[in-house]
């Protein structure tokens, strides 16, 4: 596990004080250079040592023999420019692959510990018409939903999408899960619309989206007088368990640190 106290500026010195051991400058880098935004990167010449033949010395009185004799590297100047080189190329990795790891962690928990979903945000997916197959009374299903999110949304404390995100999911096969994450909620209200002779029978269910039990559900039968009346009472008796069912979860809940002294 890493060192917590990685920090940028621990980076920043450890990178400064690589350039001083090599002379190097930070303006006009010749090993190592600063990249915006990512880190740093080694900009070292690199080729192959070849070795330089040396002429002997002339010999006093005799004529110098057309021979090249090959002059020694110093070992331990190259051995110390090579360590020095290939150890602030390693040390900058890594420096820069901690770095990284460590701000992606860092960043991952503060959104994990910072970002929560209100325990009060609920969303009303588009109700089915389950009528027909024609589905005609498609335009009733969506006017009890736009009627639902409008009455929901008026209850304190209570964070509803508008009707717009939630008609995107209409038609749309996905996970309980994945709708509220998208939508950022807590709960989910789904529901249908059936008919028969002259009465609707709408049906409506309070889904908890983290485990994808149905913690509250009714049906409700309304005679065809008054579509628009009719919309509006299923909308309050709904929103009334919906808040009823809630709030008793929410409640009922611990308060945090409730019962550690």
């Amino acid at each position: 596990m890493l060192c917590q106290c990685l920090t940028p500026d621990s980076v920043y010195q450890a990178i400064a004080s690589l350039r001083r051991l090599l002379g190097d400058d930070a303006k006009e880098p010749t090993y190592i250079a600063t990249v915006p935004r990512l880190g740093y990167r080694m900009v070292a010449a690199v080729s192959p040592l070849v070795d330089q033949p040396v002429a002997p010395p002339a010999l006093s009185g005799a004529a110098t023999p057309n021979v090249a004799v090959i002059d020694k590297p110093t070992p331990g100047k190259h051995w110390r420019a090579g360590a020095v080189l290939a150890g602030a190329v390693i040390l900058c990795c890594v420096f820069v692959a901690a770095f990284l790891f460590y701000g992606n962690a860092s960043h991952n928990h503060h959104a994990t510990t910072t970002v929560s979903v209100p325990q009060k945000a609920v969303a009303v997916l588009p109700f089915l018409d389950l009528t027909t197959q024609e589905m005609n009374e498609e335009y009733f299903a969506d006017g009890m939903t736009e009627e639902l999110i409008g009455d929901l949304s008026k209850i304190p404390g209570f964070r509803v999408p508008a009707p717009a995100s939630s008609f995107y999911f209409k038609g749309k096969q996905l996970p309980v899960a994945q709708v509220a994450q998208q939508l950022g909620v807590t709960y989910l209200i789904d529901g249908s619309v059936r008919k028969s002779g002259n009465v609707y029978r709408v049906a409506a269910r309070l889904v908890r989206a983290d485990n994808g039990y149905v913690m509250w559900t009714e049906s409700y039968d309304r005679p065809l007088n008054n579509l628009v009346e009719v919309q509006k009472d299923i909308a309050v008796n709904v929103s009334r368990g919906v808040r009823a069912s809630i709030e008793g979860v929410t409640n009922s809940a611990p308060a945090a640190g409730a019962g550690s002294q």
